[in-house]
């Protein structure tokens, strides 16, 4: 199962590492510039408010899914007819509970019509998760990571050619990019949809309310989780945007940090996309699971740390690249979220390595004091401190749920950490150095970069994070 991890991280890595990021800091960051801070963060906590409610549209079916369809094969044709009928019924409710709780906290007529089709956006993607999650079960890992960054792909056409190419003069608006979005969404769920339809045998539209039943009770404890982590992880802009009156100038700021951090987030949850289905299956065939857990933990947490320590001491520069207002307070925001970032990176190897187990009591417990306090945070916080206050309250919360998350797999598997942390104080320790060093030399950006990312790759191999001889399967291969 160590061959398979390795063989397909290094796959989704590669096609991540060349679509997103330029997604990220050319398209994404292009936006902002061109309608500004506050325009985008009013955009920016609408989409976060989507965010808050998409749990309607999958009540936690998707992880039931991978978890269910990587043990039982076979029974992709039932579930997948089933479930796709059931899904377009929540696409209603989801839609309308949108509506009518932006109505209750009095979001503006422009706002709401905005929030309608991003709320259909939401809608296009819940599917196409719940499509990859069939490709993911059935370890069809390539054709999963190429699905992944297809949207994206298509996106990055569509807005080239809208901020960049078309003759009109017109300045680019903010709806121009979710209309972008939409079109991606859509081509992307009928070619997902047709890669898995290919596997099946007797694919039909019908509902079945037992069927139903036994799947949202079954899924329940899955959407609960999902909950209460989009809760904490997407409150902060809404509460932003709604307790500033500063027409979303703060939120704006946030997510100029926001999408450094998001981006860096993107490939931690790679891992869990990865993970779910080879820990579902190994712990259903009674494998040991410490091996891989180990080795996906030491490889994620050392990557985490060489970003996070390079953000940090380059926040400024970093922020400035692509974004000409408000760089200190941003610069300042990127530093506390890619902390954040570190803690976040090890709940997706034992938040994922849990739910794989079934330990979602547990889970929705650490979860529900986790938005219990992140929510109590940031109404202490924003305040005084405004975007940097959320981004401390998302700190404090990150930590303490991922502290929670590797106790209790320590409690359940029986995990020994010894060496893993030894190796990763070794590491931290030595790039911790490597930092200072490159500091020191005081290079042009670019020579930096390349300087310290060098170094970093090869003491990740010298401390013995990654052992060559663990890729010796992969390689012959």
């Amino acid at each position: 199962m160590k061959k398979r991890f390795i063989g397909n991280l290094f796959l989704v890595l590669l096609l991540n590492l060349l679509i997103k990021p330029f997604y990220i800091l050319g398209i994404d960051a292009e936006i902002i510039n061109r309608v500004g801070p506050s325009v985008y963060g009013n955009y920016f906590a609408l989409i976060n408010f989507s965010f808050l409610l998409n749990i309607l549209l999958d009540l936690g079916i998707t992880n039931y899914n991978v978890k269910n369809i990587a043990q039982h094969h076979h029974l992709l044709d039932k579930y997948f007819s089933g479930i796709i009928t059931l899904r377009l019924i929540l696409v209603f409710i989801y839609l309308a509970v949108v509506i009518l709780l932006a109505l209750f906290i009095q979001y503006d007529e422009t706002q709401i019509k905005m929030l309608i089709v991003l709320a259909l956006n939401q809608s296009l993607v819940a599917f196409i998760l719940y499509i990859r999650s069939n490709l993911s079960g059935l370890q069809l890992f390539a054709q999963d990571s190429i699905v992944s960054v297809l949207d994206r792909v298509i996106l990055i056409v569509l807005c080239s050619y809208l901020l960049w190419w078309r003759p009109s003069p017109q300045n680019f608006q903010i709806e121009w990019f979710v209309y972008a979005q939409s079109l991606s969404y859509f081509i992307t769920l009928i070619i997902s949809f047709l890669l898995v339809f290919r596997r099946t045998f007797n694919f039909s539209f019908k509902w079945n309310l037992n069927f139903a039943l036994v799947i949202l009770k079954s899924s329940f404890p899955y959407a609960l989780l999902i909950l209460l982590m989009t809760v904490y992880y997407r409150i902060d802009s809404v509460m932003l945007e709604r307790m500033i009156d500063d027409n979303s100038l703060q939120a704006g700021i946030y997510a100029q940090s926001y999408r450094f951090f998001e981006a860096s987030n993107m490939f931690a949850y790679l891992f869990a996309g990865l993970l779910l289905p080879m820990f579902s299956r190994m712990i259903k065939m009674n494998e040991v699971v410490q091996g891989l857990t180990m080795l996906s933990f030491r490889i994620l947490l050392a990557c985490s740390f060489i970003l996070t320590l390079f953000c940090i001491v380059y926040s400024e520069q970093i922020i400035d690249i692509r974004y000409s207002n408000y760089v200190k307070q941003s610069a300042d925001i990127l530093s506390i979220l890619m902390i954040c970032f570190i803690f976040i990176s090890s709940t997706y190897i034992f938040g994922t390595l849990l739910t794989a187990n079934g330990s979602l009591f547990y889970l929705n417990i650490i979860a529900c004091f986790g938005v219990v306090l992140n929510i109590m945070l940031n109404i202490m916080l924003i305040p005084e401190y405004q975007a940097k206050g959320s981004a401390i309250a998302s700190l404090v919360t990150q930590v303490i749920t991922a502290l929670m998350q590797i106790t209790l797999c320590y409690y359940i598997f029986k995990f020994n950490f010894t060496r893993t942390f030894f190796r990763l104080f070794v590491f931290i320790v030595g790039l911790f150095c490597l930092i200072m060093i490159t500091k020191s030399l005081n290079l042009l950006l670019v020579n930096t970069i390349m300087f310290y990312f060098l170094f970093s790759f090869l003491w990740l191999f010298i401390s013995g994070i990654i052992k060559l001889s663990e890729f010796d399967p992969f390689l012959k291969k």
